[in-house]
């Protein structure tokens, strides 16, 4: 009962910290001068310090290896997939330079690991996938 309340709290943790990146990085007002490289920066550092996620090195796995990444990730249930998915794919469209495919490949990715782990289908996470097929 304990293990379980302790894993419940670090996923909750990490959708914390996705949705505060997510609100910081693509949504926030008050940070508008701020530059997106500086932003993303910002928004690495956060997923590396608080939850170990090296989205540098995440972005250079083969889909094999960026999937047992994910799965040796502890707190990451299918809304937290989704959540840095999001994030991932956000950039992409951001970003209309080199690094684009690989965002939007790695956020392709993450939403078919939804899709394998979620037991039920989501016609939000296809419109997002759709969305990012149709670049």
């Amino acid at each position: 009962m304990e293990q379980e309340d302790f894993v419940l709290r670090e996923i909750e943790k990490i959708g914390a910290i996705l949705s505060a990146i997510r609100q910081i990085f693509f949504g926030g007002k008050d940070n508008l001068a701020i530059i997106p490289e500086k932003q993303l920066d910002n928004a690495k550092d956060v997923l590396l310090n608080q939850i170990d996620f090296d989205l540098d090195e995440f972005l250079e796995l083969n889909t094999e290896d960026s999937i047992e990444y994910m799965n040796s990730l502890k707190g990451f249930n299918v809304e937290n997939l989704e959540l840095l998915a999001d994030c991932i794919a956000q950039t992409g469209f951001i970003d209309k330079g080199d690094s684009q495919k690989k965002y939007f490949e790695k956020a392709l990715q993450l939403y078919e690991l939804c899709n394998l782990k979620s037991k039920t289908y989501s016609i939000e996470r296809e419109s997002k996938i759709k969305a990012i097929q149709c670049v």
